[in-house]
């Protein structure tokens, strides 16, 4: 509603003209905002915005709009990469459609509001006080506590940033506990004072945080001496007009058509004692009657006290109910947390909801009012704005409200009529009344009310219900009952499994969040699994291949592979720890993936031990190619860390299949949970694809622990995924071998390297140092051999391509080889892939120009028996 619609008139003038109250500022201040008066101890006077779809009805489309602007203001402000890791944060009860639509123009951020109605089973992860609110106060019940604890911006929208207590206190009060960098406040007006001008640098300075503002328009409120008192006074003598009425409860302040100027006025409320800033009850006590006479108008009044209508209106009224079929398990809104995944969900479903509410409209309307409730803003509007685009009628929207505001009949004041209703949704603070602002008298055609569930209640069908209020002043009522979401409750996840119950490592040197399938037969025969995973049978990590037992031959190999290997070892185990320390975390949670990752993992805690004295955590996580890492060890992470503390850790990479693999599954981990602040960048021993930036060598040289599987990683196996083993609420699976306790060489390996870091102490600081200070930018070499090497040998698939001697090994102990290529001169790095060559009858063939020291090539097509380059079988 603006200036036009009413009558020409500023909807504030009625208020301006009686209490020399002025908005100063830009000049669109008048279209966005109207005046009301309310009884309230600390400020008499309502700024009532024309295009927040609270108290005044407006097309969707301009609601929306306001909010997705300021959205897009707010990621232009930020920059693509810092709106990936913001959270955006709504309050309840008049913001929370606001921001969602501010969260929809940022489009990358997860969005989250405050809430007045407690969840059962949702804990509480912070509230603060509204110092100038009628209402309880807000609650924040993420169903993720981790999205506030994210080191990304924090955007905080509010209607209006008046004096900013409101979003001080909030920000104060979250970064006690998750403190940021960043914050920027959203409001569609920033009507501080002089006064309150300077507090927010103060703040922010205070703090020791960038705070920014975005609005739409910005001004002051001109107050003059004595408005409060003058406020309250005027305020009583319209409430004292009322107090002889004597008509049904609840209709009060109401009109059933637009008004020419009369001299009488509305009063709506009965006397009552002023509230404490934090109130639980309204402020006005609701009137038991009304008079059929209109009562004496205060000198100056315009507009007409009229009688609200005990008849029913002229047409004929019905209540129908339309099933819109919202999508299972996508939230009514933000009360619990909204992501950009859910949006999409949300964007698909509308055009369909929006047909069936169309449906459900009669074929002659003309203006329809879609009536959202309370906190429940942004489904409403959304399927406003759809309805719009459909259909030939005007479509206005509007939402209920806890908010007692004086209503005043005259086209210069922003509320024009009241309706007054039990609160019909089980408040925490008790039964109510409610109110719903410039329905009555609208002359819509057919109202929709949208509300959830947890609202649909025998006190909204009451006689005195919000239903019954509706249809006195429509033909058509229409209710759409959206579900409440409640976030499930799933089982508590488990602690991290750690040796000797779990691995043969010692207990602080690792915990593994993985669920142990010891007791469960998986493996099958090596040529048999690789039939089903080329076919598409199967996926290679639904079952496991039978451990290779090393020949004596063969662990003579790997004993003096590692005593030549274990001074590089070391002095790249020490140098990949201090870049994470400089450049990542100054305290780490190191989360290897399992299993390749583990040793590794554990001996980048060792030197941070010994060189630093740092107790790290680690743990070991599962990641599957093609199905992405573990998503609740990154629950059970983030509810026990700080996601932007979590380095992933590998012993090496290939082609960098698992680097993209991870990044790829934490950009939907961010989508569907909400939870941000996780760097997929890999940390790893050595980097010969030029996949990553932190590492300790990209020389492809060989790590000892490639030589072998379970023995040189704690006893444990490769990682499960079944959907049989492994439900929603559960870490992927392991096996712990302990019957190869005798081969076990995990713990020796370790101490071989460790027991070498004082002799590479010096070193390291002279590595880490030019590491530093080099570009170390992937290229991303690696896969372009890979692709190059798959179409020159006729694969055409480069899952089939393992590059690197520790991909090569793999391939020789898990998978069916079909030849290696050998980098000619390659000297004892590559004694132990001869070998295995040789016992399983592979060919190694030496190539001049060759960016690993080798590559493994798994047969392609493979059917049982194919292990020659001529597709026959190969005695082994």
């Amino acid at each position: 509603m603006n200036k036009a619609v009413n009558d020409g008139v500023w909807s504030g003038s009625w208020v301006a003209e009686r209490l020399g109250v002025e908005l100063l500022g830009d000049p669109e201040l008048t279209d966005l905002l109207g005046l009301a008066l309310r009884r309230n101890p600390k400020r008499a006077h309502l700024l009532v915005s024309n295009v927040l779809g609270k108290h005044v009805p407006q097309s969707p489309t301009v609601v929306y709009g306001y909010g997705f602007t300021l959205g897009r203001r707010v990621r232009e402000l930020l920059g693509t990469e810092e709106s990936r890791r913001a959270v955006v944060l709504g309050y309840a009860e008049t913001a929370t459609g606001l921001g969602h639509a501010v969260a929809d123009g940022i489009a990358l951020a997860p969005y989250l509001h405050s809430t007045r109605r407690p969840v059962p089973g949702v804990a509480t992860a912070g509230g603060f006080e509204e110092s100038h609110s009628h209402a309880t106060s807000h609650l924040l019940l993420p169903e993720n506590p981790a999205l506030l604890a994210g080191e990304g911006p924090l955007v905080l929208v509010d209607d209006e940033f008046s004096t900013g207590n409101t979003v001080l206190n909030t920000i104060r009060d979250l970064h006690e506990r998750y403190p940021r960098g960043r914050y920027v406040v959203v409001a569609l007006v920033d009507m501080r004072s002089a006064a309150d001008a300077g507090r927010l640098d103060e703040f922010a300075a205070e703090i020791g945080a960038r705070v920014d503002l975005v609005a739409a328009a910005s001004g002051t409120v001109s107050l003059p001496a004595g408005v409060l008192e003058k406020g309250q006074e005027l305020v009583a003598r319209y409430e004292a007009g009322s107090q002889s009425s004597a008509a049904p409860s609840g209709l009060v302040a109401q009109f059933p058509a637009p008004l020419k100027d009369k001299d009488a006025a509305v009063a709506p409320d009965a006397s009552a004692e002023a509230t404490p800033s934090i109130e639980t009850t309204p402020s006005f006590e609701t009137t038991p009657s009304f008079e059929t006479t209109p009562s004496p108008s205060p000198p100056g009044a315009r507009g007409t006290a009229r009688p609200a209508p005990t008849a029913p209106h002229p047409k004929n009224n019905r209540v129908t109910q339309a099933d819109l079929r919202w999508p299972r398990n996508l939230p009514d809104g933000g009360r619990h947390g909204f992501t950009p995944g859910h949006r999409i969900r949300l964007d698909r479903a509308l055009p369909a909801m929006a047909a069936r509410l169309a449906n459900a409209l009669p074929e002659d309307a003309t203006r329809v009012h879609i009536l959202g409730f309370e906190e429940l803003m942004y489904a409403p509007l959304r399927l406003a704005r759809e309805l719009e685009q459909i259909v030939d009628a005007g479509v206005t929207y509007s939402t209920t409200t806890r908010s007692p505001v004086l209503a005043v009949d005259d086209p210069g004041y922003a509320i024009r009529s009241r309706l007054t209703f039990p609160a019909h949704d089980t408040p925490a603070d008790g039964p109510g009344d409610r109110y719903a602002y410039n329905i009555a008298g609208a002359d819509f055609d057919a109202v929709v009310a949208v509300i959830d569930d947890t609202a649909d209640t025998p006190e909204l069908h009451a006689p005195d219900g919000l239903l019954a209020r509706l249809a006195e002043h429509t033909p058509h009522v229409v209710l759409a009952v959206i579900p409440s979401y409640v976030p499930e409750r799933p089982a508590m996840l488990p602690d991290p499994l750690r040796g000797p119950a779990f691995s043969s490592y010692a207990p602080d040197e690792v915990g593994w969040l993985l669920q142990d399938l010891s007791d469960v037969t998986l493996e099958a025969p090596t040529e048999e699994r690789e039939e089903a995973i080329q076919s598409g049978g199967a996926h290679y990590a639904e079952s496991l291949p039978v451990e290779y037992q090393p020949s004596e031959q063969y662990q003579q190999l790997f004993h003096t592979a590692l005593d030549e290997a274990a001074d590089r070892l070391a002095l790249a185990v020490g140098a990949v720890t201090e870049l994470v320390l400089a450049e990542r975390s100054p305290h780490p949670v190191l989360v290897s993936l399992a299993r390749a990752g583990t040793p590794v993992g554990v001996l980048m805690r060792r030197w941070a031990q010994h060189r630093h004295g740092l107790d790290l955590p680690h743990y070991a996580v599962s990641i599957v190619r093609g199905r992405g890492i573990d998503a609740n060890a990154l629950r059970w992470l983030a509810a026990h860390h700080d996601p932007a503390d979590v380095v992933f850790v590998d012993g090496w990479t290939g082609k960098g299949a698992i680097t993209r693999e991870l990044a790829e599954a934490i950009r939907e981990f961010e989508e569907s949970d909400g939870i941000t602040g996780f760097d997929p960048e890999i940390a790893v021993l050595a980097d010969p694809g030029s996949c990553v930036k932190t590492y300790g060598t990209r020389e492809d040289f060989l790590i000892p622990s490639a030589c072998l599987n379970s023995t040189v990683s704690g006893l444990i196996s490769r990682t499960v995924l079944r959907s049989d083993l492994v439900g929603p609420h559960d870490f992927h699976g392991a096996k712990f071998y302990r019957e190869l306790a005798g081969a076990d060489v995990s713990v020796d390996f370790l101490d071989a390297v460790a027991a070498r870091f004082p002799e590479v102490s010096d070193a390291v600081t002279v590595l880490a140092k030019e590491l530093l200070a080099a570009d170390r930018t992937p290229t991303w070499e690696g896969w372009a051999a890979v692709e190059r090497i798959s179409e020159e040998y006729g694969i055409h698939d480069v899952n089939l391509v393992k590059p690197g001697v520790g991909e090569t090994t793999r391939v020789l102990l898990r998978r069916v080889p079909w030849k290696i290529l050998a980098r000619a001169g390659a000297g004892a790095d590559l004694d132990h892939v001869r070998l295995l060559a040789e016992q399983r009858g592979v060919p190694v063939e030496e190539v001049a120009e060759l960016p690993y020291t080798c590559v493994g090539l798994i047969h392609p097509k493979y059917t049982r028996g194919a292990t020659g380059a001529d597709g026959k079988a190969v005695a082994v």
